[in-house]
């Protein structure tokens, strides 16, 4: 199975019980989050009114040994200028933070694992299909 990144629409389909979701995440070997999901997922609990079992459901998922939160350093920033003028110089903006996700799977080599279709307008990012 690929090395694939999640993004905050896959976690949250996964805890709907989304049967072809939990399939996919069964099989990888690898299934990176991203600091920017991680932080996405975290303010939605917030707005919640379960906050405290969302995050222990988190907590549970994350420690799986082939769950991975991902940082962004140095390269990463690089995919995101990349990125981000390109969507620029072909008017087709995206949101910010889902700039910096295609930006942390490109930097690891991972397929972005996503429900959002603008994430196709981004040349040289890998996407689970």
């Amino acid at each position: 199975m690929k090395k694939i990144m999640i993004d905050t629409n896959v976690y949250i389909s996964f805890k709907r019980n989304g049967a072809f979701i939990l399939e996919i995440l069964r099989r990888a070997e690898f299934i990176g989050v991203s600091i920017v999901v991680l932080g996405e997922l975290l303010c939605g609990f917030k707005g919640g009114s379960k906050e405290r079992n969302n995050r222990e459901e988190l907590e549970q998922f994350l420690d799986s040994p082939r769950v991975h939160i991902v940082q962004m350093d140095e390269e990463t920033a690089e995919y995101y200028a990349k990125i981000f003028w390109n969507l620029k110089k072909k008017g087709t903006p995206i949101p910010t933070n889902d700039i910096w996700v295609a930006a942390s799977a490109m930097r690891h080599g991972a397929h972005l694992f996503t429900n959002d279709r603008h994430f196709e307008s981004i040349e040289g990012l890998l996407l689970f299909e």
